[in-house]
């Protein structure tokens, strides 16, 4: 073991070494990734509207292309997915990732280039075993093999040339071939779409395999360990797979689950370590197992510039580079990548927490949203769901606020609704179904983790009593038309006030 341990470290040298230089010198890493960007794509139907081979300086590329959304690349997305080839990015873009949609639309479709996935998700997967090793140098990892769970949603055809479905179903579906020597189970469990189906595969797969890694969401893996544990009748992890030593995890926050893992995995000599891994690309690592932030990696082909989030809504907001930005201040993350996502507005909040290294932890949102659990429940989709499930039962809102409902032992996770109604609807229950279902029908994420209830549960609603959201704001000083009842939120704790007020009305 200590020969393959030190034939890791070998390799890893010269990677280590990159690392280091980009913690140090941040600026000129960045500088080179977005001059390589746009002297790549210069030719692309983007470059050439942008005049790409003018641009000299970080300050002209900002000047010259615009912020985009989603909704505002869409059309030059709509041109890749019919076919067209040469329009954000030089490179063939036959894979795109599908993940919850926006205002417009149930589902975005994000190009990833061979670019995007040679050069930040596997490069980022090999850091992540580079940066883990020289942590703890005498591991066992490589002693077995790592399962990593990933999404429900096989690949699926949009033409003869194009494809789309869930990020982790298209790097699997791209693995060297080698990975599959250190990985289990086979590709063709891990692409099943047929989630019962799926976790009695891999349980069966896995089961006789010295399985010492596991990654993937802390949501949907905590669902795949109780089903072990079921199966089989042991009472922790440690029973099936006594080498297990890491937990790789990205996708929602993992503290509501810490005590859980800690229960079920039950040695200190387990490590956790977060990833920030996004259909868009792979953005930072947890690099010191004792921090609950994560490295910023700078030379995966992506450039990052920051908007304030106090100024996310002016006209004109600055916008800061790598070298612009302070510690402790909330900042709206764009990103512009080498799959031709140019100034794109990733929807995601980070907050430095150091400089040289740049280090972030991932704040939030640029909108109120719902996301324990991958679901990504916006406040639109929010809106449309309870406008159809008025006017299918005559229902008035006044105010309303919802929230998770975590993970316990033996219960599923949900969403929790608490409504002030105008008038009441005249069945609460088929209020509370038509929300469901319409938030499923307007969100494919929050779809996938309703399935067969396997992750979430239907929602719970509490009925608010006459004044609740008024009492609550006037008892917070916050009384008049600047101040509003938070819509959504991905942690308990307004509705929990307001559940504590409202039995005391």
């Amino acid at each position: 073991m200590q020969i393959i341990n030190s034939i890791v470290t070998w390799l890893n040298f010269k990677r280590l070494y990159q690392i280091d230089l980009f913690k140090k010198f941040p600026f000129d890493a960045q500088r080179e990734v977005i001059f390589g960007l746009v002297d790549k794509a210069k030719k692309t139907k983007f470059g050439e509207k942008y005049d790409f081979k003018s641009i000299d300086s970080i300050q002209k590329f900002q000047e010259r292309i615009p912020v985009h959304t989603y909704e505002g690349i869409k059309p030059y997305i709509d041109r890749l997915l019919k076919g067209e080839q040469n329009v954000l990015w030089p490179s063939e873009i036959k894979w795109f990732a599908k993940s919850s949609g926006t205002t417009n639309d149930k589902s975005k479709f994000i190009p990833v280039s061979r670019e995007t996935l040679e050069d930040a998700h596997f490069r980022g997967g090999k850091d992540i075993l580079a940066i883990y090793t020289n942590n703890y140098p005498e591991t066992n990892l490589f002693k077995g093999k790592g399962l990593t769970l990933g999404g429900s949603h096989q690949i699926n055809k949009i033409n003869n040339e194009s494809f789309y479905g869930d990020l982790s179903a298209i790097l699997i579906e791209n693995l060297p071939f080698w990975t599959y020597f250190i990985k289990t189970p086979s590709q063709e469990i891990a692409l099943l779409s047929e989630w019962e189906e799926k976790m009695e595969k891999i349980t069966n797969a896995t089961l006789k395999e010295n399985v010492t890694s596991l990654a993937g969401v802390p949501s949907w893996m905590l669902v795949l360990i109780r089903y072990i544990l079921e199966k089989t009748g042991k009472n922790n992890l440690l029973e099936v797979w006594p080498n297990l030593e890491l937990f790789t995890h990205g996708g929602v926050s993992f503290d509501p689950y810490r005590e859980q893992y800690q229960k079920l995995i039950p040695t200190e000599k387990m490590n956790y370590l977060e990833t920030y891994n996004a259909s868009e690309g792979f953005f930072a690592i947890q690099d010191k197992p004792e921090s609950n932030d994560m490295l910023l990696m700078l030379d995966y082909g992506i450039f990052y510039e920051f908007i304030p989030t106090v100024d996310i809504d002016k006209p004109n907001p600055k916008i800061l580079h790598i070298d612009e930005v302070e510690l402790n201040k909330n900042y709206a993350m764009l990103i512009t990548t080498n799959s031709g996502l140019w100034r794109y507005l990733i929807g995601d909040t980070v907050i430095f927490t150091s400089l040289y290294p740049h280090k972030i932890k991932i704040s939030g949102r640029t909108k109120h949203f719902i996301n324990a659990f991958g679901e990504e429940i916006i406040i639109d989709n929010a809106e449309r769901a309870l406008a159809e499930a008025c006017n299918q039962t005559g229902a008035l809102i006044k105010d309303y606020t919802a929230a998770p409902i975590f993970m316990e032992e033996g219960k599923k996770g949900g969403h929790h609704w608490l409504i002030e109604f105008d008038k009441l609807p005249d069945d609460t229950e088929k209020f509370t179904n038509i929300l469901d279902v319409t938030l499923q029908k307007v969100n494919s994420d929050y779809e996938a983790k309703r399935y067969k209830d396997i992750t979430l549960d239907k929602p719970e609603l509490t009925v608010a009593k006459t004044n609740l959201f008024y009492n609550w704001l006037k008892s917070k000083g916050k009384i008049g038309g600047q101040n509003k009842v938070p819509r959504l939120a991905n942690n308990r704790k307004y509705i929990d006030e307001l559940l504590v007020l409202n039995n005391n009305l």
